[in-house]
């Protein structure tokens, strides 16, 4: 690679074109070609060799056969899947996971995502026995580390956020979501208020608030963002009465940008009946920082997952604990672990006159994914309380230095709104005719870069939202602020190569949509090929 003023850029010619010959097999050197599995082996035969079982009552010369004991569940029809050999099998699956993109292999710049490197440390702390083989029904007294280790990590939670108690057992954000409107509703109930039936979230929040108040039940009305990016206060204070419920808002919000009257919506909204939900998702950006308990917020998700460094994406792992105000503590779901004595136990009923009295119920069959506390509390206790904040200093400062570095190439539309929280936002104005933000992503794949989050949030046109978080370097910051640089001045001249990119992949670019629309999600055997005439 070698770098000069117009960004970073490949040294040596695309293969296959100019004076590069193309390869017979379609390897590129240690990138190797890898077909389909079925494309690999064959259905009509197996790279493992096994003796045919006998028919009950056989007379063969064969040694003893145990038989076939599956009876009517004996397969009657061909499985129609290849037969590979091990080594087959091990080089296909290991030549796919090269062709993988992760955060150990480079930057990850997905906005709203929070994808930053996660320590090992927590690794090996949560593949201690007595945490990766527990099981949810033991007895209590076999468990007791276990549940100080969730009891700690809840008393963290509360006294970061600066709220009043926290529920542990939701699985993701999403899922701590529902657990606090069911809590909001829950509350409004015991007032004799159920009547209250519309949740208010603002054009700069997350797309699952929306969809979140809906599938609880209510009706869900947009508020919408002033030029600057930020809550419109003099709509939502205009729309609060009788019917609303409560308020769903992102904070620090999408657009990358802290909620500065947030301290103002939340009386408005109380003022008016109603609660505040807080998605925190973002929390990484404010962790350290800022308590939400003290802006108002009545409930909050946090992603373990996102702030506390654990692998997640792709199906991976999440927990979505949830942080209460006192006055929908009442009604936070169960269980909880308490301490009594010298003894911690789990809480699974509510008690009259006791926290949880009006619990709404449980969100999941157990406890919560003790894996994920286990990474969490290790994090949290491997920074310590000035550590977190440097976190968030860190990854503030990471998101800025992107935003003010890409500016005067690309357009920043809050760029005029002060300096951003934990990502830089862009848009895809001032491109040449015909040019989209896709081009620019698909670009950055030539350039070893998995591409920045896109065309979300939808208030700004072709988006591009970018995340360093804190455990980015300079170094790598330079180099992708180098290549998205050179790309989207690529871009703006109108480069014709840009809209076949990426050249260097595996694959080329395919037909997105038509994937989409019409994926082919089963294998199916060529037609045989008719023999040559004799």
């Amino acid at each position: 690679m070698s770098i000069n003023q117009s960004g970073w850029r490949p040294t040596a010619p695309e293969q296959g074109k100019g004076n590069v010959p193309a390869s017979v097999t379609g390897n590129k050197a240690l990138m190797l070609e890898e077909a389909l599995i079925f494309e690999i082996g064959d259905s009509h035969t197996t790279g493992v060799d096994f003796c045919s079982p006998a028919k009950a009552g056989a007379q063969t010369g064969s040694p003893p056969s145990r038989g076939n004991k599956l009876g009517a569940l004996a397969r009657k029809a061909p499985i129609g899947l290849p037969g590979l050999s091990e080594p087959e099998t091990v080089r296909h699956y290991t030549r796919l996971s090269r062709q993988n993109y992760g955060i150990d292999l480079g930057f990850f710049p997905l906005g709203s995502c929070t994808m930053k490197h996660n320590p090992r440390l927590n690794e090996k702390m949560a593949r201690l026995p007595g945490f990766s083989d527990v099981h949810p029904l033991q007895p209590v007294d076999t468990v007791q580390g276990a549940l100080e280790v969730i009891h700690q990590l809840a008393r963290w939670l509360v006294t970061l956020t600066g709220m009043t108690s926290v529920a542990m057992s939701p699985k993701a954000g999403a899922h701590g979501e529902l657990c606090g409107i069911l809590a909001i509703r829950a509350a409004l109930e015991a007032k004799g208020e159920g009547h209250r039936k519309v949740i208010l979230v603002p054009e700069s929040a997350h797309g699952t608030n929306p969809a979140t108040a809906a599938f609880a039940g209510y009706g869900v009305e947009d508020i919408p963002a002033t030029a600057e990016g930020r809550v419109d206060t003099a709509a939502l204070k205009a729309r609060l009465g009788p019917d609303v419920a409560g308020v769903m808002i992102t904070n620090p919000n999408t657009c990358g940008l802290f909620e500065r009257d947030m301290r103002e919506i939340s009386d408005a909204v109380h003022a008016a009946g109603g609660f505040v939900y807080c998605d925190g998702a973002n929390f990484n950006a404010i962790v350290g920082r800022v308590r939400p308990g003290d802006l108002g917020i009545d409930a909050m998700h946090i992603n373990l997952h996102k702030t506390f460094s654990t692998p997640h994406g792709g199906g991976g792992p999440g927990s979505g604990p949830v942080v209460f105000s006192a006055a929908l503590t009442p009604y936070a779901p169960l269980p909880f672990v308490e301490k009594q004595g010298d003894q911690f136990v789990l809480v699974e009923e509510e008690t009259a006159g006791e926290h949880h009295a009006g619990s709404f119920g449980r969100m999941v069959a157990f406890h919560g994914q003790m894996g994920m506390f286990t990474r969490a509390l290790t994090y949290i206790l491997s920074h310590g309380a000035d550590g977190l904040r440097q976190v968030s200093e860190d990854a503030v400062l990471n998101a800025n230095y992107i935003l003010r570095s890409l500016d005067t190439t690309l357009d920043a539309p809050f760029g005029p709104s002060g300096p951003c929280m934990h990502e830089a936002l862009f848009s895809d104005s001032g491109l040449a005719a015909g040019f989209s933000t896709i081009d620019i992503a698909k670009g950055l794949i030539d350039e070893g870069f998995h591409p920045m989050t896109m065309y979300f949030p939808l208030v700004v046109h072709g988006a591009m939202l970018v995340e360093p978080t804190e455990t980015e370097s300079k170094a790598a910051l330079d180099q992708f602020i180098a290549a998205l640089r050179s790309v989207a001045e690529r871009a703006k001249a109108g480069d014709p190569s840009l809209k076949t990119a990426p050249h260097f992949a595996p694959r080329a670019r395919l037909d997105e949509t038509l994937a989409a629309r019409k994926p082919v999600l089963v294998w199916k055997d060529p037609a045989p090929l008719a023999q040559a005439a004799e």
